[in-house]
């Protein structure tokens, strides 16, 4: 579990830019940005990230404020699962995927994603899992609230190939995973879409 100052600061972005949405007086709205330094202050304060930073990532954030979401594709070959090496996780490993795009369905994001960082075409079979990111333990912290939706996917052209965003493309089995990038995927994730490949009438995952 993340420690309680990262709720706390989460909870103080969510309601100053929710706030900010629907304000009316410019009194409350100061009063809203008041709170969302509050929170940059905190985040900057327990982190190594300089308040300019967080404050930027908090002023591209309007609207209601809702969790973000990370699509992932669980991939499989002769009992083997897919992986790309991050260019920008010093080359660790992990499931392809990233942040689903406005105007895209689940689907469409994570087939994109794939084909993007693996050079493969993909369908999707089944949703394996739908994570709180907090509560499963990745690491850095993120100064928002995340959703991860894993999907169950099929090879159905393309070869691999790497990308501006990964170096390496390549198939793994259980017992020789490489080192992950625990900001995207985690070991205990990777073992359960094995025991979900080996059992396909297996149900969601949640949480």
């Amino acid at each position: 579990m993340e420690p309680q100052w990262i709720e706390w600061a989460k909870a103080l972005q969510a309601i100053a830019q929710t706030g900010l949405h629907f304000v009316q007086s410019e009194y409350d709205a100061e009063r809203y940005r008041q709170i969302q330094e509050i929170a940059a202050d905190i985040f900057a304060h327990h982190t190594n990230t300089k308040k300019e930073v967080i404050e930027d990532l908090f002023s591209q954030e309007y609207g209601y404020a809702t969790p973000k979401v990370d699509v992932r594709g669980v991939v499989f070959q002769d009992s083997k699962i897919l992986l790309v090496r991050e260019v920008l996780d010093n080359h660790r490993w992990t499931l392809p995927g990233g942040w689903a795009d406005v105007n895209e369905t689940p689907t469409e994001a994570i087939t994109r994603e794939i084909f993007e960082e693996s050079g493969f075409e993909t369908k999707v079979v089944k949703l394996l899992a739908v994570y709180d990111r907090t509560k499963q333990g990745h690491q850095p912290t993120m100064p928002y609230h995340v959703y991860k939706m894993f999907f169950l996917c099929e090879i159905i052209g393309g070869e691999a190939t790497s990308s501006h965003e990964t170096s390496e493309v390549g198939f793994f089995a259980e017992d020789c995973i490489p080192e992950l990038s625990i900001s995207r995927v985690l070991p205990h994730q990777i073992q359960h879409f094995f025991e979900q490949y080996r059992n396909p009438n297996s149900l969601t995952d949640l949480d």
